[in-house]
């Protein structure tokens, strides 16, 4: 389930889960890259991107964010890191901040009980 490529020296690099890949518009969108510019903000504490279904686009990406205790963040400084750093149809369509993010008994984060439990709309 892990999507990734060789490099010239034969070198694997794994750079996400092909279940949360978001398909949009024909379009592939790998959260892990805009989950690991998002992380460059100050004031992000934990950044998880996952696809909302859209009716147009079949996927669109949406962040979901556990800012940095006492952090003042907002979606548009948020969004404005992603300028000129991804194309434009990979920008997220909607910006949550939360208090915790949902995690399994390993602390890793369950993408599917954010897509399941919040209004992603």
């Amino acid at each position: 389930g892990d999507v990734g490529h060789l490099d010239d020296d034969g070198n694997l690099h794994v750079e996400a889960r092909a279940d949360d890949l978001i398909k949009s518009g024909g379009e592939r969108i790998y959260p892990a890259e805009i989950e690991d510019l998002l992380r460059e903000v100050e004031g992000v504490d934990e950044v998880i991107v996952v696809g909302r279904a859209d009716p147009s686009w079949g996927e669109v990406p949406v962040v979901v964010v556990r800012p940095a205790s006492g952090s003042r963040l907002d979606a548009d400084r948020l969004l404005a890191h992603l300028d000129g750093r991804i194309a434009r149809f990979k920008w997220p369509k909607a910006v949550h901040f939360v208090d915790e993010l949902p995690k399994s008994a390993l602390g890793k984060v369950l993408r599917y009980r954010i897509r399941a439990e919040l209004d992603l709309s």
